[in-house]
């Protein structure tokens, strides 16, 4: 079955989603020198003495707490080769301040290093927390000190050559580099749009965006190296925020109301004050922030995932477009949310959502342009109807000139130097009673619609109106009465010629410049008319 045309660039971008998943695994095999590690946690009474470290008296570890601690990796190298080596941690970069410690067999301490988000010390790598050692061929130990009010995964060392590091660190540092890229345009251009709009989807979606450009640029060192922030927090507040923004943006694309979309409505709220309780819980235990944060993620997509299918089943096509968005989020969203020991050493659980914030934020950018593409649509079709409905109320229906509304409103545009003429059709009930009614119309339309072109085509600055019944009325803005008299006896005699023998007319005019008011115009007008129609009558039947 073919997919709508609508939905195909989703598709597409769905497929790319799953290409990044697949490339992202095949990057997990690299290569590097294999160390078993014993971990420690670390008593903060107890401080390392680097110049003569003691583990006997430390507590050995299975794992790292998510919410925080100290803890001391040490492990046994084997160099084979004499070199520049590199050392770092996988699986993450958010760790507020670490320590390299390198000794010799000696138990010598030959070489130390130290940084983090949280230190102030200088990064040879951009976007990475690898530090340099030069080593000789040997056996060494390694004690690696780590220390974080949270963790997003367990940071594991690993050391490479600094030729395969800068290689292979190319690939998740682009990922960072065009993930923050399309965070700053889209920000920068829905913030605009609402700005300029005054819609709040755009500006729920902006502040979305700019949140996860925040903590993104946290977790990867950008605001550590480029601005020299070094506020650890500012890595997972912005994501609180952003949770409670992503549910308020759901609620307003996929148009939840409360009183149609009244248990949608209800669950988007209990959502949102999910999500503020977890986000004050966070401000009094700071530690459980980053826990806070990833449980809010999974309360929004649970949200969005129940809000999107309801809707959809429900025939809304935004809705359907969203779920595209949200399934290629989800596949990679959840290698970010989920506290993973990932076999690649160069990208990190926050590569993964990156490039799952990233792919999201096109495909609801997409549907975004797709939503004010359907509102631009119903806007031309509703000014359509206004248009087409204020035509039938200034409009004649039997002649297709203009009408008496029409006609007052144009005396609220009338110059000193207009006129207005009055025209009474002879012979309507003679036509009426010999030809029927059919006649007596087109005698009516005949007259109009000549009436018209001629007008239309000359210089008069002239329009003819149907008051009613035999009535019409002509406003000329240049006063040139003659000339319509003229055009009125012309069109007259060409009906005549044209099977209405009988036809004739009768009318009076009057100048603005006559009158203090339009009311006294309307009525000069309708007296010189019903005097000319007097004379004629008279005329008529003295000849007769």
């Amino acid at each position: 079955m073919n997919n709508p045309p609508h939905l195909r660039p989703y598709m597409t971008l769905l497929l790319i989603g799953l290409l990044l998943s697949f490339v992202f695994s095949s990057r997990a095999f690299s290569q590097s020198e294999h160390i078993d590690w014993q971990l420690y946690s670390i008593d903060s009474s107890l401080p390392i003495d680097p110049s003569s470290p003691d583990t006997t008296n430390l507590q050995k570890a299975d794992g790292i707490s998510l919410v925080g601690g100290h803890y001391l990796y040490e492990g046994t190298l084997h160099i084979n080769k004499t070199g520049d080596y590199v050392v770092d941690f996988k699986n993450t970069t958010t760790i507020d301040r670490f320590s390299f410690y390198v000794y010799d067999q000696q138990n010598n301490l030959v070489a130390s290093a130290n940084g983090g988000i949280g230190s102030k010390a200088l990064n040879p790598f951009f976007l990475r927390h690898g530090r340099i050692f030069d080593l000789k061929a040997g056996q060494y130990k390694l004690l690696a000190e780590v220390s974080s009010p949270y963790f997003i995964a367990q940071p594991v060392p690993y050391i490479e050559t600094l030729s395969d590091y800068q290689q292979e660190i190319k690939l998740g540092n682009a990922i960072v580099l065009i993930g923050i890229g399309i965070f700053l345009a889209l920000g920068i251009y829905y913030g605009a749009l609402a700005f300029a709009s005054s819609r709040k989807t755009e500006l729920f979606y902006a502040i979305f965006i700019f949140s996860n450009l925040i903590f993104n640029a946290g977790a990867h060192l950008i605001l550590a190296q480029m601005l020299n922030w070094h506020n650890f927090y500012l890595v997972s507040f912005p994501i609180l925020i952003s949770n409670f923004f992503y549910v308020l943006f759901v609620m307003r694309l996929l148009e939840i109301h409360p009183v149609k979309n009244k248990r949608l409505y209800t669950l988007g709220i209990v959502g949102l004050v999910l999500l503020a309780i977890f986000a004050l819980f966070a401000l009094m235990a700071p530690n459980w922030i980053n826990e806070m944060a990833r449980y809010g993620v999974w309360v929004f997509l649970l949200y969005g995932f129940i809000a999107g299918v309801s809707r959809a089943i429900k025939g809304s096509v935004v809705a359907r477009l969203y779920l595209v968005a949200l399934t290629a989020f989800i596949m990679l969203a959840s290698m970010a949310t989920l506290p993973t020991q990932l076999s690649s050493n160069t990208i990190d659980v926050e590569h993964y959502g990156i490039a799952a914030i990233a792919v999201e934020a096109i495909l609801l950018a997409l549907t975004l342009t797709y939503r004010v593409g359907e509102l631009y649509r119903e806007r031309m079709n509703i000014l359509h109807h206004l248009d087409h409905n204020k035509k039938l109320a200034h409009t004649d229906s039997l002649t297709q000139i203009p009408n008496r509304y029409s006609l007052e409103m144009e005396f609220s545009s009338m110059g000193p130097y207009a006129s207005l003429t009055y025209i009474d059709m002879d012979n309507l009930k003679f036509y009426n009673d010999r030809f029927g009614h059919a006649k007596g119309d087109e005698l009516l339309s005949t007259f109009a619609k000549l009436m018209h072109q001629r007008l239309e085509n000359g210089k008069e600055n002239a329009r003819i109106f149907r008051v009613g019944g035999d009535e019409f009325a002509i406003i000329c803005q240049d006063g040139n009465e003659q000339k319509v008299r003229g055009l009125i006896e012309h069109v007259v005699d060409e009906m005549r010629g044209s099977g209405f023998e009988n036809a004739g007319v009768s009318s009076g005019a009057a100048y603005m410049h006559e009158v203090t008011n339009t009311s006294e115009l309307k009525h000069l007008a309708d007296i010189r008319m019903y005097e000319n129609k007097y004379r004629r009558k008279k005329q008529l039947n003295k000849e007769g």
